[in-house]
């Protein structure tokens, strides 16, 4: 039996789409607070919660204003978000989504970057030869990460590998990544350098001139984001951000609520909607070469 399940409100394709989530209890939880961040500290193993499956377009995201924090799909200019194809790449290239239990502070100065954390948990990029679902919640092992500097902002991106994947037990370290899955962190580095381009935004930018940091340095990085999380949640010298904390299990939390008032967030959640039209553009390839 899954520990996790969802349960969609809203029509698809509408502002008004949400992706809830319950335990195996079916008390309706918080990803972001609510589902731990190790599913096995011994062996190492974390959580991923997937917001973006691999080759999909809808910029889905846990909202950190909505309380219980369901995946609901970017909004920009008043019309929902969709990543640009830049050929050869459709869509997202690796099942995307974030850590639980994680928080890149935006008051802190990240030492190995010099620049603030970007207000949002820890993403993930999980490079399996599974295409997940949306609202899974995956079992990961940690290979690296490369920090993305967005418009001034420290945004790691954790790089692992489902544990169930055959190739897990090859995968240790960012080494192993390009022995096995030869490419990949270039296109990665590549992916997150131009798909802000074709909407008018300059090339992304790295810290470490792109390159992928060990394993053992990114668990260093989450384990700091955990612990901002765990100030967050429990509002320990933390100027409180716009993120919403509502959960269920976190006893020292002043935002911890009652299951009844958890379920009330779900059942309160708006119907049908306004559905927009996918229009054909989504499937553009965009050209796009780097000097």
């Amino acid at each position: 039996m899954p520990l996790y399940e969802t349960v969609a409100k809203g029509a698809k394709n509408s502002s008004n789409y949400s992706l809830y989530f319950k335990n195996n209890c079916g008390n309706v939880i918080s990803p972001m607070h609510d589902i731990p961040l190790f599913a096995n500290k011994e062996k190492t193993v974390y959580n991923m919660v997937v917001e973006v499956p691999r080759w999909t377009n809808a910029k889905m995201e846990i909202s950190l204003k909505t309380p219980m924090n369901p995946i609901k799909q970017d909004i920009k200019k008043g019309k929902l978000r969709y990543v640009a194809n830049c050929f050869p790449h459709k869509g997202y290239i690796w099942n995307y989504g974030a850590m639980p239990q994680t928080w890149e502070n935006p008051s802190h100065i990240e030492p190995s970057t010099g620049c603030k954390g970007d207000n949002d948990p820890i993403d993930v990029i999980e490079i399996g030869y599974r295409v997940a679902k949306r609202g899974d919640v995956m079992q990961v092992k940690v290979l690296g990460t490369i920090a993305l500097i967005d418009e001034g902002e420290t945004d790691w991106k954790i790089i692992a590998i489902d544990v169930n994947d055959p190739l897990a037990s090859k995968v240790n370290d960012v080494s192993d990544v390009d022995q096995y899955f030869p490419g990949l962190l270039r296109a990665t580095v590549e992916w997150f350098k131009i798909y802000k381009i074709p909407d008018g935004k300059p090339e992304n930018q790295f810290a470490f001139n792109g390159d992928a940091k060990s394993a053992e340095f990114a668990t260093s990085i989450i384990a700091e984001t955990h612990k901002f999380w765990q100030s967050l949640i429990n509002q320990t010298n933390v100027a409180t951000p716009a993120i919403a904390c509502q959960n269920l299990t976190n006893a020292n939390s002043e935002y911890v609520v009652g299951k009844d008032v958890a379920a009330k967030f779900l059942n309160d959640a708006p119907d049908g909607g306004e559905v927009e039209e996918v229009v054909d553009t989504v499937d553009t390839w965009h050209f796009i070469h780097l000097k």
